[in-house]
């Protein structure tokens, strides 16, 4: 999937980090992914601009796959597939 189209993935597990700053945001991610399975797919809400770098990276680094991101008026969604 295009990490940027307009239609939105479904998924298993939503987590809202709205009004989080640089580090919570990927610190609830780290744990919430804990809670999921392999292949589940986390849906994440933000509304810190660090984290167009910060989650893409974290996905890198862990093993995960960003399938879709998109930023609208201040607030960014982000599918990660838990690898």
């Amino acid at each position: 999937m295009d990490p940027t189209s307009d239609s939105l993935p479904t998924h298993d597990a939503e987590l809202d980090t709205s009004g989080l700053y640089c580090p919570e945001p990927v610190m609830l991610m780290h744990n919430r992914v804990r809670d999921l399975e392999t292949g589940n797919i986390l849906k994440v809400i933000a509304t810190d601009p660090a984290t167009t770098r910060d989650i893409p990276k974290f996905c890198n680094f862990l093993g995960h796959e960003l399938i879709h991101q998109r930023e609208d008026q201040g607030t960014y969604l982000y599918f990660i597939r838990l690898g």
